[in-house]
């Protein structure tokens, strides 16, 4: 049996600020979610975005503490431009989320930033620069 990663769990102190965070990067979760302990958005491919509340997971695990300090976990996601980068790093720090690293045009070819959450976890936002002379 091959082992594959499906899911990527995050837990949530404050559920609606993380709905309403990630479904500004387009995700999409069902409708009700706001009211549910646990939720799931699908993405490209299978794999699985989970967001728990603090109190779901310490109704499984009583001692439970959120982690302190931050870069422990990133994700990333990828945008269709440059221009895209850009603006919805600035829709996402205009809405009042951390913008830790501005955008930029990165040594490796690609246009990047990165924001946080409403929890603190990093969320980076990039898409390839066209190569020299487009």
């Amino acid at each position: 049996m091959t082992v594959h990663i499906a899911v990527i769990g995050l837990v949530t102190s404050d559920l609606a600020a993380s709905l309403a965070f990630y479904r500004r990067l387009g995700l999409v979760f069902p409708p009700g979610a706001g009211d549910q302990p646990h939720v799931e958005a699908e993405l490209p491919g299978g794999l699985v975005l989970a967001l728990d509340t603090e109190q779901t997971v310490r109704s499984f695990h009583p001692g439970w503490q959120p982690p302190t300090g931050t870069g422990r976990i990133a994700l990333a996601f990828r945008c269709d431009s440059p221009a895209e980068v850009d603006a919805r790093y600035e829709e996402l720090v205009a809405a009042g989320h951390h913008g830790e690293l501005k955008p930029w045009d990165a040594f490796w070819g690609q246009r990047y930033a990165t924001v946080h959450d409403p929890d603190g976890n990093g969320v980076d936002l990039f898409a390839p620069l066209p190569a020299p002379g487009e």
